[in-house]
């Protein structure tokens, strides 16, 4: 029988793509979220699972749960024997947690409080995290390694990850495991030190990106014990760049407004992956343009995104 694997946030943007992933990887996703980042569809199942169903032919156990919800948690536990969890469920914009700290140490903290007492309450030890380049706040170096300093955090969000990765490392060694609808876009700041005064950051195609979890979570096959690996292209890319990549694959123009910076924000943002590469077998396919691509696609088909209810 296929090996079970619980997804946390499972019906959000990268949760999402990892089940299917995982799907096509030969495992059983059980998905729980509890709507605050995914989109209601048909029969209370995200619109994102739905659509996964029909793009597959398949059918996927989804649970409307949040993590705050110990008995439910534990309920879910009792039904299922996982072999591992893949928990991305979690707040996650920088800006807000600037202006909601506590709400964001709540919710991401105790929940993935709860998530670990209970996976060990059931001996599952297997958990692979999506975390952030957040963890590494004002970058020392370009680009970020796996080696490079945690901690130093610009923003609450990027400090609950950080918490989060340094419960994880501790439980670990105790238990030894562009489309109109917005007249402007605006850009946050122009006056970093970067080429052309905008942030610079990793992107990733979300496809590469769910490949690297899933190649994360064959690793713990190998009984590696707590290990971190920096997911992204190596090559970081400014704001504007990608505004003048959107528009090559819209053929649009892109209004865009400078803004004030955001709190919390910092200049300069990418990875380093090869360790990923040399040990996982992970590596990025997807450029700038393809991201885009893509991008754009799927949003001209689903113009306000997952709430008009059309296939993709």
């Amino acid at each position: 029988m296929a090996e079970k694997v619980l997804v946390t946030g499972g019906g959000g943007y990268i949760g999402s793509h990892c089940v299917l992933e995982l799907i096509e990887a030969g495992y059983q996703p059980v998905v729980v979220d509890n709507f605050s980042n995914a989109v209601r569809g048909e029969g209370d199942v995200p619109e994102s699972i739905r659509r996964i169903e029909k793009l597959l032919d398949t059918s996927i156990e989804f649970h409307e749960l949040d993590l705050l919800d110990r008995p439910g948690l534990e309920k879910l536990f009792k039904k299922h024997s996982f072999s591992a969890v893949m928990h991305f469920a979690g707040l996650k914009a920088v800006g807000e947690s600037v202006e909601q700290p506590l709400r964001y140490y709540r919710v991401n903290l105790t929940a993935s409080m709860n998530l670990l007492e209970v996976m060990q309450a059931h001996k599952v030890h297997n958990l692979v995290f999506s975390s952030s380049a957040t963890v590494y706040g004002d970058p020392q170096h370009l680009p970020i390694d796996e080696l490079h300093p945690v901690g130093g955090c610009t923003n609450p969000y990027g400090k609950t990850k950080f918490f989060i990765e340094e419960m994880i490392k501790d439980h670990c060694t105790a238990e030894k495991v562009a489309i109109g609808r917005r007249k402007c876009l605006s850009v946050f700041g122009n006056d970093y030190d970067t080429p052309d005064g905008t942030g610079v950051r990793d992107y990733i195609h979300v496809v590469d990106l769910a490949k690297g979890h899933i190649a994360a979570l064959k690793k713990l096959k190998d009984d590696c014990g707590c290990k971190v690996y920096n997911l992204g292209t190596g090559r970081g890319y400014s704001v504007l760049q990608m505004v003048k990549a959107m528009e090559k694959a819209s053929g649009r123009e892109i209004t865009y407004k400078i803004a004030p910076r955001r709190g919390g924000d910092i200049a300069s943002c990418y990875a380093d992956p090869q360790l990923a590469e040399k040990e996982l077998g992970w590596k990025a396919q997807f450029d700038l343009e393809k991201m885009c691509e893509d991008l754009w696609r799927w949003q001209s088909m689903n113009p306000t995104g997952f709430t008009n209810g059309t296939a993709s």
